[in-house]
């Protein structure tokens, strides 16, 4: 018994050593630290980092910073530049990379100017010191990330600003801090220049060139090995932090340029991207925040007043350089107050940039202990400051509506929405759910509806539960993209009548079927099976034809016949493949007439849209072949057609599927036939009707009838 309990108190040394012991306290502290101050309104990145403080070396000395803990700190700072590159809009980020620059300027140069004549004149430090600590001021770490990423405002202008201004800033003190040791050293000459160019434009070329190329060949040939997805992108997020640092640069400047490399490859809305935050914000961003308290030494404030006004002058300084930045940027570009706050919120908190360049200077007898012990106190302090002042203009910003950038946009469309994905063969669904994914409206509680249609004859039961156990793969399809996804398996006399059925029986507003399988046929087969959809369905219809992976699109080309803006559901359409641009970040080509051109910029223009859009004169629908001249076999067609009978319909439209087949054999293809009429203004007539004229003749007749019976008496 004795020698439990000595092994149980060697276990149970201050500092702890067991690996296992370490991660299970470290994993309760995630787990607890955000729901216990989240009930004092704290937010839960403060509560990490004073949990941090609590348990570090400075602390009660429960941990050290040892290898292990500082190998998931590092994959910590690498995710959280590495999900800003990745959840970037890249077209805002182009429509705004002068902003960027500016915003970047100015957070880069106004710290320094305040900072270098404060440390020169009023802490009495020399030239070399005082300018090295004030571009320390310039820095920062996006530690407040997750908490617009939690919020839902990553594509908020001001964000897409400040984590361009980052980058920039950080890479120019990096830059600086190189440049000032190796003149310290002695060695600043052209051979560095000229060695730094070349490495950066390598490292560039690799990363934006070979890298995206290998991953788009990765992702299409091993599309059914989504586990081994995940793999790579880390592989390459560690790869391109090492590349960064062989050129001369910071390894967080690798991790985002990663996230940008693969921006196009890892839509939004994929489950792909829900694994990769997943695991980020549950395990290494925390272990991160927790490593960034257990550097912060406490007792520094108790030795003497130096320690003291060094660190509040420090602390002072930073956060006064950083909000006057975020000002003048809000002046410059007209911003509101709540985006300035949530400039100043992502760029005040200083963290593993800062204290790496400190360091760097400690070590190099540039700085003393002073300025050393300031910055880690500065580093606690402004990321407080930091995470209180974006989550509260987060908060802000979706109050005032300001999500996309603009305040109040054009009027929601529905969130109700429900999309039904029927199957006639379970085993080539894979790239339409993928592609309901993409465009599902995330606010619609409703599921995506898979439907099997099994014949009514004898078995008919057995067949319903074959259905339902081939379709609960997509379900956990879904479920990995946080997406609700519903198998329904239904008996009918024949496929069209039980997808018209389930169709109104679920309220579904949009219908995404397979395109045949016999290519050659198509005239022949669709013809009947079509048709009796199309008459007996009144919802937007798309069919869909994938031969290639969706991230292969580089283009979408969108056809409209004229007057398609008059239909019921131009909208609709108009949104989905607009959000499709958006999540795969590839720009759209519209043939449409001049009056469908300047609906369908209308409607985008108040939607806030920023999927790079071109438009074309088309008119002629006899000469499809025109426009498979411009389109490439990387872009995915999209052909408008509607029902007979239709404010849009034109003979002409209904070749559309042969004419696909034959000059637009080995692309990608949609044909959309949009919703017809109101369901709302139908159901309107029916209650005016039953509550008018109909019951009064009931009334009238009921009446006659009764002086009827009475004269018979």
């Amino acid at each position: 018994m004795d020698d439990f309990f000595k092994h149980l108190m060697v276990e149970f040394q201050l500092p702890l050593h067991n690996p296992v012991l370490i991660f299970s306290l470290i994993l309760f502290i995630i787990l607890l630290s955000p729901i216990v101050l989240k009930r004092l309104n704290i937010p839960g990145i403060i509560g990490l980092i004073i949990s941090g403080v609590i348990i570090g070396p400075y602390g009660f000395n429960i941990l050290e910073k040892t290898s292990a803990v500082e190998l998931f700190s590092t994959i910590g700072l690498l995710y959280i530049m590495f999900i800003a590159g990745l959840e970037l809009d890249m077209e805002e980020f182009k429509i705004n990379q002068n902003k960027s620059l500016v915003f970047g300027f100015f957070t880069f140069i106004i710290p320094i100017s305040i900072g270098f004549p404060v440390c020169y004149y009023l802490l009495n430090y020399d030239f070399n010191a005082s300018f090295l600590t004030a571009s320390m001021f310039a820095t920062h770490t996006l530690v407040a990330y997750p908490i617009v990423s939690r919020f839902g405002i990553s594509k908020n202008q001001a964000v897409a600003v400040t984590v361009g201004g980052t980058i920039l800033t950080d890479t120019a003190v990096l830059i600086i801090l190189a440049v000032v040791m190796r003149n310290t050293q002695g060695s600043l000459n052209a051979e560095f220049w000229y060695r730094l160019t070349i490495s950066l434009s390598i490292f560039a070329a690799i990363m934006f060139i070979i890298i995206p190329r290998i991953a788009k060949w990765f992702f299409s040939k091993l599309e059914s090995e989504k586990h081994a997805h995940y793999i790579f992108v880390l592989s390459v997020v560690f790869f391109a932090a090492f590349l960064a640092e062989v050129a001369g640069v910071e390894k967080i400047i690798g991790a985002f340029v990663a996230g940008l490399a693969l921006n196009k490859l890892i839509p939004h809305s994929s489950a792909l991207m829900n694994r990769i935050e997943f695991i980020g914000n549950a395990l290494f961003i925390p272990f991160f925040l927790i490593s960034v308290g257990m550097i912060v030494d406490v007792s520094v404030i108790l030795n003497g007043n130096t320690a003291l006004i060094v660190a509040g002058t420090l602390t002072v300084v930073a956060l006064i350089g950083k909000w006057v930045a975020a000002w003048v940027t809000q002046l410059i570009f007209k911003y509101s107050k709540a985006q300035r706050q949530l400039i100043f919120g992502l760029s005040s908190s200083h963290a593993a940039a800062t204290l790496a360049i400190i360091l760097v200077r400690y070590n190099a007898n540039i700085l003393d202990e002073n300025i050393l012990n300031g910055t880690i106190i500065l580093i606690l302090i402004t990321c407080v400051v930091a995470s209180f002042a974006t989550e509260k203009a987060a908060k802000n910003i979706i109050m005032r509506g300001e999500i996309d950038g603009q305040v109040n946009p054009t009027p929601k469309l529905q969130t109700n929405e429900h999309i039904l994905l029927p199957v006639a063969n379970v085993d080539n669904i894979d790239k339409n759910l993928e592609f309901a994914l993409l465009i599902k409206d995330k606010k619609s509680p409703n599921p995506i509806s898979i439907l099997s249609v099994v014949p009514n004859d004898n078995e008919a039961e057995i067949n319903i539960l074959k259905s339902k156990l081939k379709l609960e793969q997509y379900v956990k399809q879904g479920s990995a993209s946080e997406i609700k996804v519903n198998a329904i398996a239904t008996i009918d006399h024949n496929a069209m009548s039980g997808i018209s059925r389930t169709s109104r029986e679920i309220m579904a507003d949009i219908v995404i079927m397979g395109w045949p399988q016999k290519m050659g046929y198509i005239e022949k087969i669709m013809g009947e099976k079509l048709d009796s959809i199309l008459s007996n369905t009144d919802k937007t219809l798309f069919i869909s034809h994938y031969d290639k992976p969706l991230i292969s699109h580089k283009r979408i080309v969108i056809v409209v016949p004229a007057l398609a803006e008059l239909e019921n559901g131009f909208h609709l359409w108009v949104n989905k493949f607009f959000k499709l641009g958006q999540e795969q970040s590839v720009p759209m080509i519209i043939y449409a007439n001049s009056k469908t051109q300047e609906a369908i910029a209308h409607f985008l223009k108040r939607s806030a849209q920023h999927t790079p859009i071109k438009f074309k004169e088309f008119s002629d629908w006899e000469d499809i072949l025109i426009i498979s001249r411009e389109v490439t076999v990387d872009d995915l067609i999209v052909m408008i057609n509607s029902r007979k009978g239709s404010i849009s319909y034109i003979s002409a439209l209904e070749n559309v599927p042969g004419k696909l087949e034959k000059h637009f054999e080995y692309n990608n293809k949609v044909i959309v036939y949009p919703k017809q009429h109101d369901s709302s203004q139908v159901n309107e007539n029916y209650e005016d009707m039953t509550s008018g004229p109909l019951s009064k003749g009931i009334e009238t007749i009921g009446k006659g009838i009764e002086s009827i019976f009475r004269m018979g008496k």
